[in-house]
């Protein structure tokens, strides 16, 4: 496991490299993003940020979420897979978003786990970007490279790798930095084939390929 030096060297590494550490899902509503979320389940950003605009532009209020037909908000969604499962999470969500939270997308964990399709990645993600809260959001990136990096002991597992960033990345950079970790791990520290060498984290890395 990394000391405390080194650590605070790769975060501060990281800022350099990207400065602007935000998502990289497009949205302009607080549930928008909870929405956005829950459809880059086993699919990419990029395929999300296609289908969005059209499917936001049809349902245009969470109002209408709530009263929308499930096969129809499929239709808009169908192409990030999953579909089914995915549209009824989302008229769910908004329904229990009026019902339960007056419109609002929840400030704390437990509420947000107790929306549909939600869980700890995406209850953390909302809690860093809508609020501001800490966030350790442990997705495929982050959970891989911090393991290379020996930040964590190189599980797999989502909950045991957020439990190990809290006790090494401080909550005010927690957001910030699982959004870098996508970020470099799409530039650099790829899941095939990393371009370990000219790496800048090379020489703070547990292991680099040689």
């Amino acid at each position: 496991m990394k000391s405390k030096t080194d650590t605070a060297a790769i975060i501060e590494r990281l800022k350099e490299l990207y400065p602007d550490a935000v998502c990289s899902l497009d949205y302009g509503k607080d549930y928008e993003l909870l929405i956005s979320v829950r459809l880059s389940a086993q699919c990419t950003d990029a395929r999300v940020n296609l289908v969005t605009p059209a499917l936001f532009a049809r349902f245009p209020t969470l109002e209408a979420f709530a009263a929308a037909d499930v096969d129809e908000v499929g239709k808009y969604i169908h192409s990030c897979g999953f579909w089914r499962a995915k549209a009824r999470d989302i008229v769910g969500s908004a329904q229990q978003l009026l019902e339960r939270f007056g419109g609002r997308v929840p400030d704390n964990m437990e509420d947000l786990l107790s929306l549909p399709g939600v869980g700890r990645k995406t209850a953390n993600l909302l809690l860093g970007d809508i609020y501001g809260k800490e966030g350790y959001v442990c997705d495929t990136h982050c959970i891989r490279i911090t393991g290379r990096l020996g930040l964590t002991d190189g599980s797999k597992d989502p909950l045991k790798v957020e439990q190990q960033l809290r006790q090494c990345i401080p909550p005010e950079e927690s957001s910030n930095f699982c959004h870098r970790m996508v970020l470099f791990g799409r530039e650099t520290c790829t899941a095939r084939s990393p371009k370990c060498q000219g790496c800048p984290l090379r020489e703070l890395c547990g292991n680099p390929a040689e």
